[in-house]
């Protein structure tokens, strides 16, 4: 079987959204947007409306903000075509909600070789800027950039998103 997932990195506001949107609407199948958000406050909710008026009538969307591994499991099939915006998100949700993040990622990783469709995940790279001043902040980034490292060593492809363009870091499978 062939890995046909795609792990897009990229700062905030970096394009990588949109790049994994546009890679997934190039591709024919069942479309479903796994959001990982979770809205508290205005700031939050005009964020999540902005992002689903991005997507057309074509998408399905799930809300997963914790059982992510569970969610991606139950839409595994040949013509599923999923993306999932963005695990930072959803580190922070498990980080917040004392949850194992290191077994939840495991179990997330275990998964993404072996899905049946085309499955795009998306994440903040986190761990280029300066270091953060408080326990919580640097336990995040420490989190975010393991959970990183193991879902680019399972993807068969990743891509480097900055100002809309496109790096790749680990080449397509032919």
């Amino acid at each position: 079987m062939t890995n046909r997932s795609l792990f897009v990195l990229g700062g905030a506001r970096s394009g990588k959204s949109r790049y994994a949107q546009g890679r997934a609407e190039a591709l024919d199948g069942r479309h479903v947007f796994l959001a990982t958000a979770e809205a508290h406050d205005a700031e939050m909710r005009d964020r999540v409306a902005r992002h689903q008026a991005d997507r057309d009538r074509r998408w399905q969307t799930v809300e997963a903000p914790h059982a992510l591994a569970a969610a991606i499991e139950a839409l595994d099939r040949p013509d599923a075509i999923v993306l999932v915006d963005c695990l930072t998100l959803w580190i922070s949700n498990l980080l917040l909600a004392d949850a194992d993040i290191g077994a939840a990622t495991a179990e997330l990783c275990a998964i993404v070789p072996s899905f049946q469709g085309h499955l795009i995940l998306v994440a903040n790279e986190v761990g280029l800027g300066i270091v953060p001043d408080n326990a919580l902040s640097r336990r995040f980034r420490d989190e975010a950039g393991r959970a990183n490292q193991l879902v680019a060593a399972a993807a068969g492809e990743v891509q480097f998103v900055a100002a809309g363009l496109s790096l790749p870091l680990k080449p397509r499978m032919p």
